[in-house]
């Protein structure tokens, strides 16, 4: 694959998927971080970290969101049990060339329809009739997810009545319910991970849209009765008192044996293509840039960009 080489991505396809805390206080130690809880002091892999949650009850410095940053760990501020999520803080990425790609594919309505049949073969593993509509393909795929979740019950002992979420009720769902939206929750966030550290948006979808996590749902969705889902079910023929912590551990083992990020990075690149030639010396020089100071970018220009802030007075002035 073209991108084998490029180090941005191979740095991030080899760290863990997500770390969870809640009521801790994480603060600088030497050149890496630490938590602070009840139960004593641990140590964070910042540098081998892509995502970073933090529940309720949490503190963090200044000094640690900084060197999480610098190391491309993605810092997720988010609900209970990781159920909601508030806001996300910007990585290392420097290039806005796959952003520019996204937003191609999804303003010319061609190629967004393309993309979004993309986005369904990649969840049946076989290309789609070409005279298959949009809706019958949505009909297949709900096909394919209630065939899923009787087959999963069924595997583990677990009654299934369907999907149920209240957000204003959470205690009224069955644990298996409440399994399966902690896991997805976490699948969301290292799909946001991904998605930040390769430089695209978050909130420009192509199946969903109108929300913040539009694209985190569209791509996420392509892994979730690979990974989530069946941790959940498992989680929940289970007799742990905290069947959510429970899923979460499952997901996170099913991630790192899947190899996730790695199978995340290949996806946005079979969507969007490569990073064009250079890209990677580009957003090198552009960190350097930053380093120094609030440097802009180059400037937009009909014949080719230009290097930001150089005035053209025509006079070759």
């Amino acid at each position: 694959m073209a991108t084998a080489n490029l180090r941005t991505l191979a740095r991030f396809t080899d760290s863990l998927s997500f770390l969870y805390l809640e009521h801790a206080v994480i603060e600088k130690e030497d050149q890496s971080v630490a938590a602070f809880t009840a139960e004593g002091r641990v140590s964070l892999p910042a540098a081998n970290l892509s995502t970073l949650m933090l529940g309720p009850g949490t503190r963090i410095t200044h000094a640690a969101v900084q060197v999480l940053s610098g190391a491309g760990c993605v810092v997720v501020w988010v609900g209970e049990d990781g159920l909601r999520h508030y806001a996300a803080g910007q990585n290392k990425t420097r290039s806005s060339a796959g952003l520019e790609r996204q937003c191609l594919a999804w303003a010319e309505p061609a190629r967004r329809m393309a993309t979004v049949r993309l986005l369904y073969e990649m969840r049946f593993q076989d290309p789609l009739p070409a005279s298959m509509t949009l809706q019958q393909i949505r009909g297949r795929e709900g096909a394919r997810v209630r065939d899923a979740y009787r087959d999963l019950a069924q595997q583990h002992g677990v009654e299934w009545t369907g999907r149920a979420y209240r957000s204003n009720d959470w205690s009224s769902a069955d644990p298996v319910n409440r399994a399966v939206s902690a896991s997805n929750a976490a699948l969301y966030a290292v799909t946001l991970s991904a998605v930040h550290a390769l430089g695209y948006s978050p909130g420009l979808g192509f199946i969903h849209t109108g929300k913040q996590l539009s694209f985190i749902y569209d791509l996420a969705d392509v892994y979730k009765m690979t990974t989530s889902v069946p941790a959940a079910f498992e989680a929940a023929s289970s007799t742990v008192p905290k069947v959510e912590s429970r899923a979460r551990e499952i997901f996170r083992r099913r991630a790192m044996e899947a190899r996730l990020l790695d199978q995340l990075s290949r996806s946005l690149v079979r969507l969007f293509g490569p990073p064009s030639p250079g890209s990677e010396v580009q957003a090198a020089q552009q960190l350097l840039q930053d380093l120094d100071g609030a440097v802009p970018g180059d400037l937009w220009d009909p014949s080719g960009n230009v290097s930001g802030g150089v005035q053209h007075a025509g006079d070759g002035s």
